[in-house]
């Protein structure tokens, strides 16, 4: 059984962005790619979500377009826009500067000190 881990602040967005950069997908199938691309580890609550898809919209970072989806109801899809991507791969490179940066403190020992 695949533990959950708690999203932090902040990650959502960049989330959100990476699983829209991958293809078009409706509200739920963020939820699910997010999910999947995650190892099952972020299981992100809808009440989150969709205020968040709303924020990113706003911004001009995704864009939305109304379509069927695959149980033939109408939803609206995300894609990802230019601003979108330049943002992405912005947040892509801090946070790996980051994990990075928490590795190497993290595997500090006493002797080093």
């Amino acid at each position: 059984m695949t533990k959950t881990a708690e999203l932090l602040p902040g990650t959502l967005d960049m989330l959100i962005l990476k699983a829209v950069s991958l293809k078009p997908l409706h509200g739920y199938g963020v939820l699910l790619r997010i999910k999947q691309i995650s190892g099952e580890a972020l299981d992100i609550p809808q009440g989150s979500l969709y205020p968040a898809l709303y924020r990113l919209e706003h911004q001009e970072l995704i864009a939305a377009e109304w379509a069927q989806s695959d149980n033939n109801r109408k939803a609206k899809f995300y894609t990802l826009t230019p601003a979108g991507r330049r943002r992405l791969k912005e947040e892509t490179a801090s946070w790996n500067r980051l994990a990075v940066a928490m590795s190497a403190a993290l595997s500090a020992t006493s002797e080093e000190v």
